[in-house]
């Protein structure tokens, strides 16, 4: 006997994220990013700083990373089809994808730029350099705040937050790179400046790579521990063994798993198959259960589901 439970359940919301007040912070936040990129990429020019340029590129990246995103949960939202019975939500996971790839792109441009320009630092205007960046710091920290409450619940909206996180630091780096050039003359502190957003971009989305390609591999959550979810199934009265468990992430806050439960002679399969859901969806917050019972000594017919 099969048994599946999917969907929402009233009385719990484990990790569900609220995709239509995410898809509005980051409209907000695209609109102020896009609006400022401009002003970068020209206060980057007029002042010759490597820094300002780097930060630019890189808010230039948060634009197209935050557009990316929406167009990712606008993409999500397309009902499942035959073929895709899952729907569309994995796009999500490959806007993240993507986003953190970039960021590792935009590290290595500025790792190569700032190596030609230590070995001749050029003239830089130190204080219109921090005033530019100063403006990019604020705009970047509203966006933080705005991009934070669903940066938790959502792969997809973390890794816009972590663009705009590493941009504020790219900016509060050009400001005291802008101040040692411009009270001490160190010219070569704005490649210095840009090297360490580079180490600091990379590490930042390291975490996000990780999470992402897990996802994809279909491993567990790491919320999860597995063998418990195993033991505490295996505990229903009734059950004598569990195998082919499976557990893994469709997208952000939506876990599904896959089981078979085996159950002694003269127990109830319908009453097995609700214990289990219920202490697998009250216990570990996995709404999206599909578990099949079945006989001892099923498996050894060489009968398989």
């Amino acid at each position: 006997m099969a048994g599946h439970s999917g969907g929402s359940h009233a009385g719990h919301s484990h990790g569900v994220p609220d995709r239509a007040a995410n898809r509005k912070r980051l409209v907000v936040v695209l609109l102020l990013s896009a609006a400022y990129m401009v002003a970068e990429v020209i206060g980057g020019l007029l002042t010759n700083s490597l820094a300002l340029i780097a930060d630019a590129g890189h808010m230039l990246s948060d634009v197209a990373a935050l557009a990316l995103s929406l167009f990712a949960m606008w993409i999500a939202q397309r009902p499942p089809t035959p073929q895709r019975s899952y729907g569309y939500y994995r796009t999500e996971i490959l806007a993240a994808l993507v986003n953190g790839a970039t960021l590792v792109a935009v590290a290595v441009y500025v790792f190569i730029e700032a190596f030609g320009r230590f070995r001749s630092p050029p003239e830089v205007q130190g204080g219109l350099m921090m005033a530019i960046a100063g403006g990019g710091l604020a705009i970047n920290v509203a966006g933080l705040l705005i991009l934070n409450a669903g940066r938790n619940e959502s792969l997809n909206v973390r890794g816009a937050w972590l663009h705009v996180a590493t941009d504020a630091l790219g900016s509060l780096g050009a400001i005291i790179g802008g101040l040692l050039i411009w009270t001490l003359g160190w010219n070569w502190a704005d490649p210095a400046v840009s090297v360490l957003i580079g180490v600091l971009v990379i590490y930042s989305s390291w975490n996000l790579l990780r999470q992402t390609v897990a996802v994809l591999m279909e491993g567990a959550p790491g919320h999860i521990n597995v063998d418990e979810l195993r033991n505490s199934m295996a505990s229903v009265p009734g059950v004598t063994a569990v195998h082919d468990l499976h557990v893994w992430s469709i997208t952000s806050g939506m876990v599904a798993l896959s089981g078979h439960v085996c159950i002694g002679d003269g127990v109830s399969s319908s009453g097995v198959l609700a214990e289990v859901c219920k202490r697998t969806r009250e216990g570990f917050g996995i709404d999206h259960i599909t578990i099949q019972v079945e006989p001892e000594g099923f498996a050894e017919l060489g009968i398989h589901a």
